[in-house]
């Protein structure tokens, strides 16, 4: 196929795909079509949840396999949509609708690179035979759920490298910042307002917060910055005479890939008064090093190695990974969220030169 053909087929796709409510956890309508269009294509998909994968035909154990990774999944609509988010609106350039950009332009456009790169292996072949390709479209993504890429991983073939498509303006992101979110408890005594009684739990909760707003790691990272941490969510207090004895807070950290998320969580109690509890420690930041030769053919591309503040499969993986994708992640969970029809197809052009080798 040309990129033409291929770049009219993935747009077809996409518009089929922004017609589908697909938020976290509901994705099973989009998979069912997206299973259909890879089984009627010869691909012989395979699915486990709402996550679909398919691999090179000719599989050598003797190469190393490399994995082209997007999710299915959108948030839900914002405030401030002009135009129906579940429709897909072409307009000049720009294609609008609910996860255009973040993530089914990645999704499409990577799908029709993998069909285009194997579509003649073990029939003539002709096929590129450097190395293994796994497609997969993976589910819960938005809100990193242990049903998506986590549950699918095990059983998929053993990784060596993954190329995840995310808006990136089609620059590589070499690094990808990690997430942490901690519950945070600050104790006190209850007692009347109007006398010189209790123990104020919102100010024991102020000075632990005034450390998180300013304190800073002294780790930075070239890539990626320092490691950032936010009070997000404040809940204290039952009525207005009523001194709190307890002050609850949420903290986003943001943790770079100097640091595993273990070493900061104990670091943060070691110098808060609060209880700590961390949800989790297993969204890591990653990297993978500019030598790589992924990186480095994505250099002699012209492209541009940056460090990404924005969570992403990635987190979940094991093996070095590659972020790379049409669009821009600034036009991600926005109202009128758009791709341009010349990105995708700039992405499909791209992507086959960054894996023709």
């Amino acid at each position: 196929m040309t990129n033409e053909q291929l770049t009219q087929e993935a747009v077809a796709l996409l518009r089929r795909l922004i017609a589908i409510p697909r938020q976290s956890r509901e994705e099973t309508e989009a998979a069912n079509l997206l299973w259909a269009f890879m089984a009627e294509r010869g691909l012989n998909p395979k699915r486990d949840g709402n996550n679909l994968w398919a691999t090179t035909p000719d599989w050598n154990d003797e190469r190393q396999t490399l994995l082209l990774c997007a999710h299915i999944d959108t948030v839900k609509p914002v405030e401030g949509w002009k135009r129906p988010p579940l429709e897909a609106t072409l307009e000049g350039d720009r294609l609008y609708g609910l996860g255009a950009n973040d993530d089914g332009a990645s999704l499409v456009c990577l799908l029709q690179v993998f069909r285009e790169l194997t579509k003649n292996e073990g029939a003539s072949g002709q096929g590129r035979g450097n190395y293994n390709l796994v497609f997969l479209a993976s589910a819960e993504e938005e809100v990193s759920g242990r049903n998506g890429i986590e549950r699918v991983l095990p059983l998929l073939p053993h990784i060596d490298v993954a190329l995840v498509g995310e808006p990136t303006g089609m620059q590589p992101a070499i690094a990808e910042k990690g997430l942490m979110v901690l519950d945070m408890t600050a104790y006190g005594r209850a007692g009347h307002a109007a006398r010189e009684e209790g123990d104020n739990a919102i100010y024991h909760a102020l000075d632990d917060i005034q450390w998180l707003r300013t304190y800073e790691f002294p780790e930075v990272s070239p890539l990626l910055g320092r490691t950032k941490m936010t009070v997000t969510v404040v809940q204290a207090g039952t009525q207005h005479n009523v001194v709190p004895d307890r002050c609850q807070f949420v903290v986003d950290v943001r943790t770079n890939e100097l640091h595993s998320n273990e070493n900061i969580y104990n670091r943060i109690r070691a110098h808060v008064k609060s209880d700590v509890v961390a949800r989790s420690f297993r969204l890591s930041s990653s990297r993978i090093d500019p030598s790589h030769p992924l990186v480095q053919r994505s250099v002699a591309l012209g492209r541009t190695p940056f460090g990404s503040p924005t969570l992403s499969d990635q987190a979940l993986l094991s093996c070095p990974s590659l972020k790379m994708g049409p669009g821009q992640s600034s036009r991600s969970h926005t109202a009128d969220e758009f791709i341009k029809i010349s990105e995708i197809r700039e992405a499909i052009d791209l992507y086959l030169n960054l894996l023709e080798v």
